[in-house]
Parts: structure tokens; C-alpha cells; sequence
């Protein structure tokens, strides 16, 4: 059988019957095709390789959802399904170019037995993962390239390698939410995670990786060792090669430089820098230059060399295999057992239930995040000042105070704090922070709650209560039995004798309750049967001197 390609174009050409149009036809493609290596590659005779999306983000509602079928169809081949896997994924920003590097791997991957000539010839266009110019991003979620290549490695193992693209974060339909999510699986599940960059390695880069790692951290139930493994930040369209050149050397000292701790740094740009090193077992970076204003600019570029400049593609044939390499291929781990394609299917079945539940705190933009922090702070000290005001009325060891005073002093300070709160300048608009004053509100109301049962527990009244309505009841039990069982009615002063019994019971009982702090839920059933009592013959009595009131006017 003979395979080849046309140049710039997708059909294949199989010819296998040795007649004269065969070799017409032979010759006639000969003039611009190339002859691939003997190896075909798998699925060509069934279904050709390409993208296959296994996590997707619905834009209405934001929620992810994996393609269980498609992840087992390529992790579950016969021949790949017991391998250890190795997994590179590209991340970054929308629109920077993660699916046009990762064609360059996988051109390499089929062409790497040509060794220095697998760039292809320069009016070749770049095919693979689905990319385009422009302004609009092209991926959503996250895909794998879906032929998953064996490689042997140096002791003469085969490891499985996979390649992964993903949704570019901060578009115009993304969420903080989805971006967080679409990197910290692809961190998770990846054993190389390339972050790429375009330029210059700023501030908010470092910021936004810490939180979307932090993100795929907290999902990891159990983290004995760094969580997630190599981390190469691929800075393209690099401008100062006179201060730091193209390459891995350049980006080593670049990068050391970046993420250097300095004593006389901000706590917060050392946090950030800490938290990196701390989630990562190794960290690199690379310096790629520009690749011309054809590419960046042209409509008609379809990824043909002859469009790029001269140092892109020289810094490309060094970068793709110092990837690839089977040298550099690291296994996927997790907590320092490698992982099988098998193994990985598992993974993603996990992590995927993890984000789709709510048992993770949602990622805010940093405006969000900030309002928030603002107004609880604006709520904690207006909490605090209430507070305060009103242990110098009622608090510690200051006497029981009359209720209707407690109750004046509570509403003047309320609206004090309330004023406190309200005149504090604050982020996130008037919406945002009726929000926050609503809760003040409903926490003024419960602290206050509790300073009336702090000052009613002063009252030494209010504190032998129960003991002393048992006590009456004792004696009114004891004097109606008696009279009772004067006039004939045994029965009934049996009755109550009984009553008085377990009144005594009850009190005896209540005075143990408080003595020795135990069966407090016995305690308070007898303070509430108290209460109950009293506030029931209280009424009685009221309603009685009522009814003799009225009387006496009528009469």
C-alpha cells in the first residue's frame, strides 16, 4: 500500500492496484505532496484523529458537564488503557495561541522520526486542534487530541502521552467561576502544565494563578505532598532578548527574577510567590519571540511557515522536543502514585462531580472579592462599636438594669451603628450594600437578644423564680388537700397530693440541676413549666381583679 498526503489539503490518497491510471495518478500527486512515515496513524482507516471535547460549559447557567463516553473512548483503548499516562495541556488567556502551539506538538508526534526536519516545508498549513486568527475565541472547555501516542522511554517503557487544549480564560461569556474551574482541572489531571503568556509575566498573571490553583487545591481531598506537578509558564511574543534571550536559559533567569521573595516586599506579593512554589514540584519558563506581523495580522494565514519569522521557528524546533522528549516526559502522579489512562478516567469522573456540587466557595472577580471584604469590614466594626456601647450599660459585672432603660439605650446605640456603617465609604454599589446592612441589622438583633437574657440572668428575682413558684405550689397543694380531705374528698386530695409529691420532686431536682451543671435539658423543662405556671396564675389573678373592679362600678 502507498499513503500520501497532498500538501495544504485534508483528502488522503490510498493506492494499492499497480494499473496505469494508478500510476498516473501517483505521479501526477507527486508534484506537491510529501511522503509521510511508514506508520500510519491509528484511526485513519476508520475514523480520522482529531479534537475530541470531554468537558463542556453550558452558557446559560454555567455548569459543567464531561463526556464520559468520549474521555473512555480515548483513555480506554486496549492498547493504552494500562499505561501510565502522561498528560501536557496548554492554559492560559483566550485568543494567545494555546491550540497553534499544541499543533506543533502534534505535528512533531507523528513526524518525530524525521528528527530535524519535522517542521514540515513552509507553505504547509497547520492542522489539529481547531484554531483561527482573529479577535473571537475558538476552543470552549476542554479537549483531547484523540490518538494517544506511545512513547519508549530510556529504561525501554512505554508511557502513553495525551495532549490537552482548554477554553481561554477571560472572554466575554466566561464567568470567574468557569475560568477557575477550566485551569484547575487541567492542572489536576495534567503531569505538565504549560501557562501560556503573552510578552510579560505581570502581577495579575501571578494573582490569577494563585487562585485558580488554590481552586483545584481545595477539591483535592487528601494532599500529602506538592499538589500539582511541573509548571511552565511559555511567555510568547517575548521583546527583550538583550535583557533576558530566547529559551529556556533566558526564561530561567527571567523567571528567578519574577518570582523572587525579597524581605522588603509586600505580604501580599510574597504570598503570592510562596503559594506558587508551594503547589508545584517543579517550575520553568521559556522565552518565545514574536512570530510576524503576517501571522498576527493576515486573514489568509493558515499556519504556513513561510508567514513566520525566522526566530519563532527557530525557537520552536528547540522548544516542541525539549517537551517531548522522551527524556523529559513525566508519568502523571497523584500524592506519588502514577497514574494509568485507566487511573485518569477516574480522576475526571471525580474531580467533575466536585465542581458541579456546591461543597466549593465560588471564585469572585477581584472587584467582588474586594466589595465583600469592604463591607464585612464596615459590618465588623459597626458589630464591634455596638458592642461596646453596650457592655458599659449592662455588660460584666454591672448591675441588673430596668428593661425599658435597656431597651431605650439599645435603640439609640443601634442607630448608632447603623449611622456608622452607612457613612463608611464602601465598594459595590448601593445593591451590594443594602445587602451587608440587612445582615448588621439581623446580627444587632441577635446580639441584643442576648444582652436581655445576659441582664435578666442579674436579677435575683428573675434567678430563684422556679423554686420559688414551686415552693408556693407546694404550699397551695398542701393546704387544698388538707381542706379537701376535711370535707369528704379523699379521692381528690389523693389527687393533689400527688401533684405536691412531684412538686417537691421538681424542686429538689431543679436545686441539683444548678448545683452540679448536668441533665441541663431537665433544668430547663422545669423553668419553662415554672414559668408557665406563673404567667398562667398571674392572669388569673388579673382577670379576677378585672371582674371585682367592674363590680364594684356597678354597684
Amino acid at each position: 500500500m502507498t499513503y500520501a498526503v497532498v500538501r495544504g489539503e485534508p483528502e488522503k490518497y490510498y493506492l494499492t492496484t499497480p494499473c496505469q491510471s494508478s500510476v498516473n495518478c501517483l505521479t501526477h500527486i507527486l508534484v506537491s505532496c510529501e511522503f509521510l512515515p511508514a506508520r500510519i496513524p491509528k484511526g485513519i482507516m476508520g475514523s480520522e484523529p482529531g479534537p475530541v471535547q470531554i468537558v463542556t460549559v453550558c452558557k446559560d447557567d454555567h455548569s459543567f458537564a464531561l463526556d464520559t463516553e468520549a474521555l473512555e473512548k480515548v483513555l480506554l483503548a486496549p492498547h493504552v488503557r494500562d499505561k501510565h499516562v502522561v498528560v501536557l495541556s496548554v492554559a492560559g488567556a483566550f485568543r494567545k495561541g494555546k491550540s497553534f502551539i499544541l499543533d506543533f506538538m502534534l505535528r512533531y508526534m507523528y513526524r518525530k522520526d524525521r528528527r530535524e526536519d519535522w517542521l514540515g516545508q513552509d507553505n504547509e498549513p497547520l492542522t489539529g486542534f481547531k484554531w483561527r486568527g482573529g479577535s473571537e475565541p475558538e476552543t470552549t472547555g476542554i479537549q483531547l487530541w484523540s490518538e494517544v501516542f506511545l512513547v519508549e522511554k530510556s529504561n525501554g517503557k512505554q508511557v502513553a502521552v495525551l495532549l490537552m487544549d482548554t477554553q481561554g480564560a477571560f472572554d466575554n461569556q466566561s464567568t470567574v467561576k468557569d475560568c477557575a474551574t477550566i485551569f484547575a482541572l487541567s492542572t489536576m489531571t495534567s503531569s505538565m502544565q504549560i501557562y501560556n503568556l503573552s510578552q510579560n509575566i505581570q502581577e495579575d498573571d501571578l494573582q490569577q494563578l494563585q487562585l485558580f490553583t488554590e481552586y483545584g487545591r481545595l477539591a483535592m481531598d487528601e494532599i500529602f505532598l506538592k499538589p500539582f506537578q511541573s509548571l511552565m509558564f511559555l511567555i510568547r511574543d517575548w521583546s527583550f532578548p538583550y535583557e533576558y534571550k530566547y529559551g529556556p536559559e533566558g526564561g530561567k533567569h527571567f523567571l528567578e527574577k519574577r518570582l523572587q521573595v525579597k524581605e522588603s516586599q509586600h505580604k501580599e506579593l510574597q504570598s503570592v510567590r510562596e503559594h506558587i512554589y508551594s503547589c508545584f514540584t517543579s517550575i520553568s519558563c521559556y522565552l518565545l519571540p514574536h512570530p510576524g506581523l503576517k501571522v498576527a495580522t493576515s486573514p489568509a494565514f493558515k499556519g504556513q511557515l513561510s508567514d513566520v519569522s525566522k526566530d519563532f521557528k527557530e525557537e520552536l524546533h528547540k522548544l516542541i522536543p525539549k517537551l517531548l522528549s522522551p527524556e523529559n516526559l513525566a508519568e502523571k502522579e497523584i500524592n506519588g502514585t502514577k497514574v494509568t489512562c485507566r487511573g485518569l478516567v477516574e480522576f475526571f469522573k471525580a474531580y467533575i462531580k466536585i465542581y458541579q456540587g456546591e461543597d466549593l466557595p465560588h471564585p469572585k472577580s477581584m472587584l467582588m472579592a474586594t466589595a465583600e471584604a469592604n463591607n464585612l469590614a464596615a459590618v465588623a466594626a459597626a458589630k464591634d462599636q455596638y458592642y461596646k456601647n453596650m457592655e458599659k450599660v449592662c455588660g460584666g459585672d454591672l448591675p441588673y438594669v430596668n428593661p425599658d432603660s435597656l431597651e431605650e439605650k439599645h435603640r439609640f446605640f443601634l442607630q448608632d451603628s447603623l449611622h456608622l456603617f452607612s457613612s463608611t465609604k464602601k465598594m459595590g454599589g448601593k445593591e451590594f450594600c443594602d445587602h451587608y446592612q440587612d445582615q448588621l441589622e439581623a446580627e444587632l438583633v441577635e446580639m441584643w437578644q442576648s444582652l436581655i437574657k445576659h441582664n435578666e440572668s442579674k436579677n435575683v428575682f428573675s434567678a430563684f423564680r422556679t423554686p420559688a413558684v414551686l415552693f408556693v405550689l407546694v404550699c397551695f397543694l398542701y393546704v387544698l388537700s388538707g381542706l379537701l380531705l376535711f370535707i369528704g374528698l379523699a379521692t381528690i386530695a389523693f389527687v393533689l397530693d400527688c401533684l405536691l409529691g412531684l412538686a417537691m420532686v421538681a424542686m429538689i431536682s431543679w436545686a441539683f440541676i444548678r448545683y452540679s451543671g448536668k441533665y441541663r435539658g431537665l433544668g430547663g423543662a422545669i423553668d419553662q413549666t415554672a414559668g408557665y405556671i406563673l404567667e398562667n396564675a398571674t392572669l388569673v389573678l388579673n382577670q379576677s381583679r378585672t371582674e371585682v373592679a367592674e363590680r364594684k362600678k356597678c354597684h
